[in-house]
């Protein structure tokens, strides 16, 4: 896909405020902790979870609470907080690996780190109480256009360490550390942890296929997964006591004029990192995260807490093309042989297509081809998979593997599935339903 960041960090001028969504951290049930006009610093409590009182989200900057604001039924639609010019930092102590995990799980929920770990099966934030079989960290990202964590973590494999081995008190099992032949060898050798090499194509970077291949998940158990920036951020605070959520950010995409790199943090609203940066005159999709996985949003959105990049493409409904489908297309993408340019990548593997929203074919019945197959990596049937979630048949999901999977995984399958079937928000719908039938 064209349009991958430069690996140079551009400056840009720091929003005035920031806003933490809730709905990000999916399965966390938020309760206010913080009021408008209250002062707050970077690592001061602004939500906690009503289920769980110890999971905490804390703010990543200080300054005041602007706006706690509501939508229907007075749900928690954000709080936002106008930040200050210069940002202080709660003092909280650092982590003593020697202590208890009693100790260091609550110092990791205190300091709002447990909001960054999700748990499978159900793919949502984690159960503080559970102690997971295993926790898996992946150092590399195959996704179109995704984040080089190289370079996002250049200079900083102390701190992923750090992280690492504050995640392997944590667990009773293995913490499953995953990189590529690409890795750094400055993150390559790891200690406190299970290193693999996984080689190939997306989604050889995902956790799920990372899990699968490990530490499959039998009912009644539980992993945790943690990005590895996030981890890095853990590692600092674990060393220093210091909350500092700042993370580098990739904005990328065809429309992006220059797309590079930035430096900001979860709650940023997307106008201030996409500013003079995208192509004029073309409607475009503003997408929190890669095109595969990502949310839609505006630049009245705000950057999400998992997201490493934001990617902008064309909506594609100014495209004119002259006979459509039946025309030979030299450069549109097509993973089977309809198009010349199935011919034309075994010449140029490496060609890169400008990519728009457009399905390019019509919505139809949901057929069983094998087509999800060739790309769905995990030893699961995913077009069976996905029928019995459709169907809600909870003792089919079980069968067929769906207390390991999560949305992201069927990201290719969704691409590629001819029927244009919105596989991933039936498999979130799905293991939402499970989550509230069998928890």
């Amino acid at each position: 896909m064209e349009g991958a960041a430069a690996a140079n960090v551009v400056s840009m001028s720091q929003p005035e405020k920031i806003a933490i969504v809730p709905d990000y951290f999916l399965g966390f049930s938020p309760k206010v902790a913080v009021k408008e006009g209250d002062t707050v610093k970077a690592g001061s409590v602004l939500l906690f979870d009503k289920n769980h009182p110890e999971l905490k989200i804390v703010s990543p900057v200080s300054g005041k609470i602007a706006e706690v604001a509501r939508g229907e039924r007075r749900k928690l639609l954000y709080v936002s907080v106008k930040r200050d010019a210069v940002t202080t930092y709660e003092k909280l102590a650092p982590i003593s690996l020697s202590a208890d995990r009693a100790t260091i799980l609550d110092a990791v929920l205190s300091a709002g780190f447990g909001a960054f770990i999700k748990r499978r099966p159900y793919d949502v934030v984690i159960n503080p109480t559970v102690t997971p079989k295993a926790i898996f960290v992946s150092a590399f990202d195959t996704a179109p256009l995704a984040a080089d964590y190289n370079f996002l973590l250049k200079g900083r494999s102390a701190d992923v360490q750090a992280g690492l081995s504050v995640l392997a008190q944590l667990t009773d099992g293995k913490v499953y550390y995953s990189v590529s032949p690409d890795t750094d060898a400055e993150l390559r050798h790891m200690t406190n942890v299970e290193i693999t090499e996984f080689v190939g194509p997306h989604p050889a970077g995902t956790v799920g296929v990372q899990i699968n291949s490990l530490s499959p998940i039998n009912k009644g158990e539980t992993v945790w997964t943690m990005n590895v920036q996030d981890v890095a951020a853990l590692g600092k605070f674990a060393k220093t006591g210091k909350v500092d959520l700042h993370k580098l950010v990739a904005l990328v995409g065809p429309e992006v004029i220059n797309p590079c790199y930035f430096r900001t943090f979860a709650g940023t609203p997307l106008s201030a990192i996409t500013k003079c940066n995208i192509s004029k005159g073309v409607n475009v999709r503003i997408i929190n995260g890669n095109v595969l996985t990502g949310v839609q949003t505006t630049n009245d959105g705000v950057l999400s807490p998992f997201a490493n990049e934001v990617t902008v493409i064309a909506e594609g409904d100014q495209a004119n093309e002259l006979f459509g489908w039946i025309a030979p297309r030299f450069n549109k993408f097509s993973n089977s042989a309809l198009y010349v340019t199935k011919l034309v990548r075994k010449i140029f593997p490496k060609m890169a297509f400008a990519y728009d929203t457009r399905l390019l074919g019509g919505r139809r019945a949901f057929i069983v081809s094998g087509e999800m197959e060739k790309v769905f990596p995990m030893d699961i049937l995913p077009e069976q998979l996905i029928k019995a979630m459709i169907a809600k048949n909870l003792d089919k999901m079980e069968q067929l593997g769906a207390y390991e999977v999560a949305p992201e995984d069927f990201a290719l399958c969704e691409f590629v599935c001819t029927s244009k079937i919105e596989i991933q928000r039936i498999v979130r719908e799905a293991l939402d339903y499970m989550r509230k039938e069998l928890e």
